[in-house]
């Protein structure tokens, strides 16, 4: 997999790709992540990328001039899967969507920066708009690594156990059971007999159960999309 990641902040981005999973999973080319600045395709003496809104308001606004000349610039050298734009007022970003994107082999991420980018990109390049919850940061560095991350460690080989993502919360539509380790008492604090047990039908049972249990005190919305999709599967039936 290929992800470009359009910023203008690049050296914000590096850094939480240089350390344990994702270092490992770009140096045995699982993924690869490159990142390029709107300000070399500036045409403006001083690399100036932002200017202000027409009609007037609080913000300013990146250009469109040097997003469109990056983005034609890579648009000819491959083609993309997708061209996603991190926004506030995106798509909700979530498992599933990162398990699709994990299957892909080329996307672009634009990482928007003030008060957003010139709607003409939006219309003629962007192709998903994404966001990472109901809040406004800085700016779509964060955004774009949080969905790097969720993405790039579904891929095959990247994990050392490939298993483990697969009983990650959200992966059925449940959170995540409780989790034990060594030593199997402390403090008086015991493990649950059963995963001591060595039975593990009895043992994903209660994993189960637990989970079911989590996600219906913290996340029953969770639930309810499941219910919804079951309806919608044997509608189709």
């Amino acid at each position: 997999m290929r992800i470009d990641i359009v910023t203008i902040l690049p050296q914000l981005m590096e850094s939480p790709f240089a350390d344990s999973i994702m270092k490992r999973a770009l140096e045995a080319d699982h993924a690869e992540l490159h990142f390029h600045n709107p300000r070399d395709y500036s045409r403006d003496k001083h690399k100036k990328v932002d200017d202000y809104q027409f009609g007037g308001g609080a913000g300013m606004v990146m250009q469109v001039e040097p997003l469109a000349l990056l983005l034609d610039e890579l648009k000819s050298e491959r083609d993309y899967d997708e061209i996603i734009y991190m926004t506030p007022d995106g798509e909700r970003f979530d498992q599933r969507m990162a398990n699709f994107y994990s299957q892909k082999e080329n996307i672009i991420i634009i990482c928007g920066h003030y008060k957003g980018i010139d709607e003409r990109i939006r219309e003629h390049y962007v192709t998903r708009e994404v966001s990472i919850g109901d809040f406004v940061i800085s700016g779509g560095e964060l955004a774009a690594t949080v969905f790097c991350d969720a993405v790039i460690r579904l891929i095959p080989g990247v994990l050392n156990d490939e298993t483990s993502a697969l009983t990650d919360s959200f992966q059925d539509d449940l959170l995540a059971p409780p989790v034990y380790t060594r030593p199997a008492e402390f403090r008086e604090w015991k493990v649950p007999d059963v995963l001591l047990s060595g039975n593990f039908k009895k043992i994903e049972e209660w994993r189960h159960d637990r989970a079911l249990e989590k996600t219906r005190l913290r996340r029953p919305d969770l639930l309810e999309r499941e219910i919804e999709n079951n309806r919608e599967k044997n509608a189709k039936q």
